[in-house]
């Protein structure tokens, strides 16, 4: 059930590519405006990269957590979670994968023009790299979908959604913009696998927390 869940999620976007393109466009534009400010201060770059590059990230997730449960309340089709003989966690569970997969290939498509504008250098583990990127959008993605499952029903969701998602996802980038500077500065993983162990623990708990009460948020 959970793998029809998301090949469902997967196969509408196939067909409509809203979600990935609007997220690596907004990307990409960030990026370049990032690029142009920063052009006159190369050497603040190096400092600030890491946080501009989950800045960029928390914001192009909240364009994909947008759409990705409004697919749902367009075509009138929550009736179907409650009647469904289902667990609705699983429904969570499919949503936090199919979300993480988008925000990642968009991830991926505006990343090497992020290094790229901003002359970054890429002398480090692209192992710990896509780890931390992984860790780090799955612990966004999982917060996201516990926020858009809560306000799937109010009327001001795509303003709610950012003022929800924002400060609850604060300690995840601040944890991710560590472990990133860290890795940019090739210092070894000893030194930082406290920030990664953070950014483990905030996907684990949320997607754990998501799974068991998302049962009451759909009833509600």
């Amino acid at each position: 059930m959970l793998l029809h869940l998301i090949l469902k999620d997967l196969k509408i976007e196939m067909r409509s590519k809203e979600i990935i393109a609007s997220m690596f466009i907004f990307g990409l534009s960030v990026t370049l405006i990032f690029a142009l400010a920063f052009q006159v201060a190369p050497v603040m770059i190096h400092t600030f990269a890491p946080g501009l590059l989950w800045v960029v990230i928390l914001f192009t997730s909240v364009l994909g957590l947008n759409r990705l449960f409004s697919l749902e309340r367009e075509e009138h089709a929550l009736w179907s979670w409650v009647t469904a003989p289902v667990d609705r966690g699983l429904v969570y569970i499919a949503k936090v994968i199919s979300a993480l997969i988008f925000v990642l290939i968009s991830v991926i498509l505006f990343i090497i023009p992020f290094f790229i504008f901003l002359n970054l250098p890429t002398e480090f583990s692209f192992f710990q790299f896509g780890l931390i990127l992984l860790l780090g959008t799955g612990s966004i993605v999982s917060i996201g979908c516990l926020i858009s499952g809560i306000t799937l029903q109010a009327g001001l969701r795509d303003v709610l959604i950012p003022i929800l998602l924002f400060p609850s996802a604060s300690p995840v980038a601040i944890a991710a913009t560590k472990c990133t500077g860290f890795l940019f500065e090739n210092k070894p993983l000893t030194t930082w696998n406290f920030w990664l162990l953070i950014l483990a623990s905030f996907f684990v708990i949320f997607s754990l927390f998501g799974y068991l009460v998302f049962n009451k948020i759909v009833e509600e």
